[in-house]
C-alpha cells in the first residue's frame, strides 16, 4: 500500500476501496477529481466517503452473530432462573436469580477473554477471514448444542446444565474469534487515503475525509449490531408462547445466513496478511522494557551488540514503536471495565427487575428491546445531523468527548435503576421481598408497572449511541497497522474485566440490597467518567 497522504493537496484521490473488485482504479461515474490548492480548501465541506460492498457484507455477517447472541442471551436469564413449572414466569433450570445472573456474567466473561486468542490466531496464522469462518463453524456448535439441552430440560430429561454449560463454550469460543476480527476487517475494506478533494455531480467541491469515513464505518457496523440486537424482542415472544428450545432455535436458524455469507466471499475482503508471532513478540518486548524499569530502548534492536542480534531479538525497531503506541493508545481501556459493568445489567439485573414488576402481560425479558430501539431512532440523526451540525459550528466532538458522554448516561441510567429499585420495594404486596414464596406464594409482583423501566433503558441506550461507535473507533485508529486484531482484542477484553467487577458486586444481587449494587456500579461509572474528562488530547 502507497504512503497515506497528509493534506489536501497531497491527498488528490485517483482511486477508492474496490466494490469486490480487484480493480482499484474505478471512479463513480458521480464524482470527479481535480488538485486544488490549501488556501482554496479551508471553506470546502468535508464529507465521508461512499462505502464499498465488502463493508456491507460484512456488517450482514456481524448482524447475524449479534442476533444470535442477544437471541439466546434473551431468555437465559428466565431459562436459568425459574422453574420450568414456575406459574408466572415458566423457566428451564430453576436456579434462582442469583445462580442465573451468575451463569450469564461467566458467559460474558468468557466471551470477552477469547477475542485475545482470536486476535493471535488471525495476526500470526490464518488472517481474519479465515479465523471468522472457523470460529463460525463453532459457534454454530454450539447453538445446536443449546438447542438440544434445552430440549431435554423441557422434557425434565438429561443433565440441561451441564449442557447449557458446554454449549456455552463453544458460543463463547465463537464469538471470541468473529469479534476480535470483524470490527478490524470491516475498518480494513476502505483503502482511500486520508483527505482527498472531490467534486460532486452537482458541481461542489469537497474534502473527502477518511476520519470521517471510519467514523461512518464504525456508525453502520453499530447500526447492523443494534438491529441484530432486536432479537429480544422475537425470541422472548417465541419462548413464552412456545418454550426454549424454539426460541433458542430461531438465532441458530438466522447464524446459519451468516455463516453462508462469509462462506460465499470469504476470497474478496482486503485483509492485511499474517504476522507471524505479534502476540508473543509484543509480550517480549514488554517483559524487557518491564525489566529495564520501563525503558523500552534495550528493546530495541540497534541498541544490542553481537553477531545474533537478529537471532536473539527477532522484531526490528519500528516493531517496538509499534508497542510503545499501542500501549499508549491503550491507556483509556483501563476505564472501560467501570463501563462494562453497569452495562452487563441489562441482561440479567434488569430482567430480574423487571419480573418483580406488573408487566400487564408482556414478557418480562422483552422491555431491553427498549434500548435497542432507542439506538436505531437517535444513532441516525446524531450521525446525519446532530453531528455534522455541531462540525459547522467548528465545535467537532472528538473521540474522547463521546466516550465521557457515554460514561456520563451510564452512570445516571444505574442511579435511576437504583431509585427504581428503591420504588419497588416500598410497594406491594411483598415489598423489600418481592416474589418471595412466603407472600402470595410468589405468584404476585409488586405493585409498580415495568414501563418505568423506560428511562433507565433509554439512558444506558444514549450511553452505547457514543461508547459503541467510538470505542472501536478509538481502538482501530489508535492501533498500529501490525496490531489492529490485538488491540481490539485488548479493547473486547475490557468487557471480560468488567464482568469481573460485576461478579464482585454479587453478593448485592439478592433482596434487599439491589439498590446498593445500582448505586455501587453507577457512582463507579462516573468517576470512570472523571478520569475519561482527564485523559490528554
Amino acid at each position: 500500500m502507497s504512503a497515506v497522504p497528509s493534506t489536501p493537496q497531497e491527498a488528490i484521490s485517483t482511486s477508492r476501496t474496490p466494490l469486490l473488485s480487484q480493480n482499484r482504479n474505478q471512479h463513480s461515474s458521480e464524482v470527479a477529481f481535480e488538485p486544488c490548492g490549501a488556501e482554496e480548501t479551508e471553506d470546502l465541506r468535508r464529507i465521508a466517503d461512499t462505502l464499498p460492498l465488502s463493508v456491507w457484507l460484512i456488517a450482514i455477517v456481524e448482524f447475524c452473530e449479534r442476533f444470535a447472541f442477544f437471541g439466546i442471551i434473551g431468555p437465559m436469564q428466565n431459562y436459568i432462573q425459574n422453574d420450568r413449572n414456575d406459574s408466572l414466569r415458566p423457566g428451564g433450570l430453576g436456579l434462582g436469580q442469583g445462580h442465573a445472573t451468575l451463569v450469564s456474567q461467566g458467559f460474558l466473561l468468557w466471551c470477552y477473554i477469547t477475542p485475545l486468542a482470536g486476535a493471535a490466531i488471525a495476526d500470526q496464522y490464518l488472517g481474519r477471514v479465515k479465523t471468522i469462518v472457523y470460529s463460525s463453524m463453532m459457534y454454530l456448535c454450539g447453538l445446536v448444542l443449546l438447542v438440544i439441552s434445552s430440549v431435554l430440560a423441557s422434557h425434565g430429561i438429561g443433565l440441561p446444565l451441564p449442557g447449557l454449560l458446554f454449549a456455552l463454550f463453544w458460543i463463547g469460543i465463537g464469538t471470541g474469534g468473529i469479534k476480535s476480527n470483524v470490527g478490524s476487517l470491516i475498518a480494513e475494506q476502505y483503502t482511500g487515503p486520508k483527505e482527498a478533494v472531490r467534486v460532486l455531480g452537482t458541481g461542489e467541491k469537497v474534502i473527502v475525509d477518511r476520519d470521517l469515513t471510519l467514523q461512518r464505518i464504525f456508525t453502520m457496523f453499530f447500526m447492523y449490531i443494534n438491529v441484530g440486537s432486536f432479537a429480544p424482542l422475537a425470541t422472548t415472544t417465541i419462548e413464552q408462547r412456545y418454550g426454549f428450545p424454539a426460541a433458542f432455535g430461531l438465532p441458530a436458524a438466522v447464524f446459519v445466513g451468516g455463516v453462508v455469507t462469509i462462506l460465499a466471499t470469504q476470497h474478496r475482503y482486503v485483509q492485511s496478511p499474517p504476522n507471524s508471532s505479534v502476540l508473543s513478540d509484543s509480550a517480549r518486548v514488554l517483559w524487557i522494557a518491564i525489566r529495564h524499569k520501563g525503558d523500552f530502548n534495550p528493546a530495541r534492536p540497534r541498541n544490542q551488540d553481537g553477531d545474533n542480534v537478529a537471532e536473539a531479538l527477532p522484531w526490528d525497531n519500528s516493531f517496538v514503536d509499534d508497542v510503545i503506541s499501542a500501549l499508549s493508545g491503550c491507556k483509556i481501556f483501563l476505564l472501560f471495565p467501570f463501563y462494562w459493568a453497569a452495562l452487563s445489567q441489562l441482561l440479567n439485573n434488569f430482567v430480574s427487575q423487571a419480573a418483580t414488576m406488573e408487566t400487564h402481560g408482556i414478557p418480562n425479558d422483552i422491555m431491553g428491546n427498549v434500548d435497542t430501539g432507542t439506538v436505531l431512532i437517535i444513532l441516525p440523526m446524531l450521525d446525519r445531523v446532530i453531528l455534522p451540525f455541531l462540525r459547522r459550528l467548528g465545535l467537532p466532538v472528538r473521540l474522547l468527548d463521546r466516550i465521557l458522554v457515554a460514561f456520563v448516561f451510564c452512570g445516571i441510567s444505574m442511579l435511576y435503576a437504583a431509585y427504581l429499585q428503591h420504588r419497588i420495594y416500598l410497594a406491594p404486596p411483598c415489598y423489600n421481598h418481592p416474589r418471595a414464596s412466603d407472600c402470595e406464594g410468589g405468584r404476585v409482583p409488586n405493585q409498580v408497572s415495568v414501563f418505568l423501566q423506560v428511562p433507565a433503558y433509554v439512558l444506558m441506550a444514549l450511553s452505547e449511541i457514543f461508547a459503541g461507535v467510538a470505542g472501536p473507533e478509538y481502538a482501530y485508529t489508535k492501533a498500529p497497522k501490525s496490531m489492529k486484531s490485538l488491540v481490539m482484542a485488548i479493547y473486547l477484553s475490557t468487557v471480560s474485566v468488567g464482568v469481573l467487577l460485576a461478579m464482585a458486586v454479587s453478593p448485592l444481587t439478592k433482596d434487599p440490597k439491589l439498590v446498593w449494587m445500582y448505586l455501587t456500579l453507577g457512582v463507579g461509572c462516573l468517576l470512570a467518567g472523571v478520569g475519561v474528562a482527564s485523559v490528554p488530547l
